[in-house]
């Protein structure tokens, strides 16, 4: 079976679940729309099994297609990781990088990443903090740590520093498979406003779902908070509510193995910015500029 299976499709398939629209995929890798089209057919065809549903407003991952994405991904960094010419020769390079980053980032993000740059640069030590982004932002001014990871929308202040943008990620609504909104293809905002909803507060979280539920003229029936973002899951998964995160954490079941579904939304949603920081004026020496060159690249941004 793998041999009928190619880089350009699993490629395909990647931007197609990353965008929600073979529409904005084939715009992305600059092909056309219907390359993206017949590269899913044909691995869900090599597959035997669905790996979108197909909505007016474009596809979301059926839960088979989203562990394919999760084997895909890694393929695709292992073959990038392996033809990556690393600007410094890297079982040379020692030193240790001072990295600060949020608890999203920490818990979704970073952590893969980390182990590829150890396989790439095995002698340089990782200095790794948890830190909320007030905390990294004054780290990064003080030159206690080289570079912060953390997410780029919730700063206020941007041009302070250099930055520099890794991971865009779409926010979606979660639901359960029952739950009436789970049968609307793109719900509005309206629509999810009628329903209990349950509002994640790590990472600045209630302040930025706030603003564009403002901005939208539309208030959520907030029913439950929480910092616990596998409580939400658990809720959300039995029917207790539904919330909107970004693609970044999402995962298709709860810890007690209940399906999660994800669903795109009518109104304009703003995306998740997810990427680095550093002083400006300051120049990295050799270990951080191979961190920051190797997210970079490792990220395709």
């Amino acid at each position: 079976m793998s041999k009928d299976v190619t880089l350009r499709q699993m490629r395909y398939f990647v931007a197609a679940a990353q965008n929600g629209q073979f529409s904005m995929a084939a715009a992305t890798e600059h092909v056309s729309q219907s390359a993206i089209t017949n590269a899913v057919l044909a691995l869900e065809e090599t597959l035997g099994t669905r790996l979108f549903e197909r909505l007016p407003q474009g596809v979301a991952l059926t839960p088979d297609g989203q562990d394919f994405l999760n084997h895909a991904r890694h393929i695709l960094d292992s073959v990038r990781d392996a033809i990556y010419k690393a600007p410094f020769r890297s079982h040379d390079l020692k030193g240790t990088v001072r990295i600060a980053a949020s608890y999203t980032l920490l818990g979704y993000f970073l952590p893969e990443l980390l182990g590829r740059f150890r396989a790439t640069y095995p002698h340089v030590e990782l200095d790794l903090r948890d830190a909320d982004r007030p905390e990294i932002e004054q780290a990064i001014l003080d030159g206690d740590i080289d570079l912060g990871v953390a997410l780029l929308s919730n700063v206020d202040h941007l041009k302070r520093f250099q930055h520099h943008v890794l991971i865009r990620s779409r926010r979606q609504l979660w639901t359960a498979p029952t739950h009436p909104l789970a049968q609307v293809n793109s719900p509005s905002l309206a629509d999810i406003a009628a329903y209990p909803y349950i509002l994640i507060t790590v990472d600045e979280s209630e302040r930025a779902t706030l603003r564009y539920w403002k901005e939208n003229g539309v208030e959520p029936n907030i029913a439950f908070r929480t910092s616990s973002m596998e409580a939400l899951r658990g809720l959300v998964a039995h029917g207790f509510g539904v919330t909107i995160l970004s693609d970044m954490v999402f995962r298709p079941w709860s810890l007690e193995g209940k399906r999660i579904d994800a669903r795109p939304i009518l109104n304009a949603i703003p995306q998740m910015d997810a990427g680095m920081l550093w002083r400006k004026g300051a120049t990295l020496d050799a270990p951080a500029l191979a961190f920051q060159q190797f997210l970079i690249h490792a990220c395709g941004s």
